[in-house]
């Protein structure tokens, strides 16, 4: 049986993203699975709630609804996040987790000045294709997953689910992301969150901003098949 991998999308995305990256890993013989989180993509928003902890539990019951003995994980962003956050909560769940461009540290300030970005108004006005983009996107209301996505921000901001010690606690091999070019996430707290992990690996992609559209695809899927082997 090919090994299984679940594609992760980050905040404001969808698995479609991920249509090209599984095609490759697929042709290198895994079994890829995209899905999206509640609220975006094809998912519409759901009564349980909009937070990381949602999301987690939402992957949890994918990979048990699909039976997938640990399974490996490539989450970009946010995705990342809730895979080590899942990872922590249930040791024997996951394989392997390989990240990208995920956001580590959060704290009030940082969480402010992000959330602030998503006023949906002010994107309509400042930045018009980028709000087709998402209302083409999602057949959720792009303007409330925007709304529910800065209120996850702030939320981290208050309460960082990711310290130190839960990261000490994930034993299994974890290969941690970022873009060399990456305003959102710096490589600082990217090593940071690499040397918090007991069987931590980490890799830089040349060139690379935070938008998953600047990755090298050929560059990342290399990667991801010579980890997850």
């Amino acid at each position: 049986m090919s090994h299984s991998v679940i594609l992760l999308h980050g905040a404001l995305g969808a698995g479609e993203q991920m249509r090209s990256l599984a095609n490759t890993l697929e042709a290198s013989g895994f079994q890829v699975f995209a899905f999206d989180f509640s609220g975006h993509g094809t998912c519409p928003f759901k009564e349980a709630g909009f937070s990381i902890k949602i999301f987690a539990q939402e992957l949890h019951t994918f990979i048990e609804v699909n039976k997938l003995e640990r399974p490996s994980i490539f989450g970009y962003s946010m995705g990342g996040y809730v895979a080590l956050y899942l990872a922590a909560q249930y040791p024997n769940l996951i394989g392997k987790i390989a990240t990208l461009a995920t956001k580590y540290c959060w704290d009030i300030e940082t969480s402010t000045k992000e959330a602030k970005q998503l006023d949906p108004d002010k994107l309509l006005e400042k930045v018009p294709k980028y709000a087709a983009v998402l209302q083409n996107r999602h057949i959720a209301d792009w303007k409330l997953l925007l709304n529910k996505t800065a209120q996850l921000m702030l939320d981290l901001g208050n309460n960082p689910l990711l310290h130190h010690s839960v990261l000490q606690g994930i034993d299994i091999p974890v290969l941690i992301g970022v873009g060399d070019r990456d305003s959102m996430t710096s490589v600082n707290e990217t090593l940071q969150l690499y040397q918090s992990l007991p069987q931590g690996q980490m890799y830089m992609l040349p060139d690379t901003k935070h938008p998953i559209e600047t990755v090298k695809l050929n560059l990342l899927s290399n990667i991801l098949v010579h980890f997850f082997n």
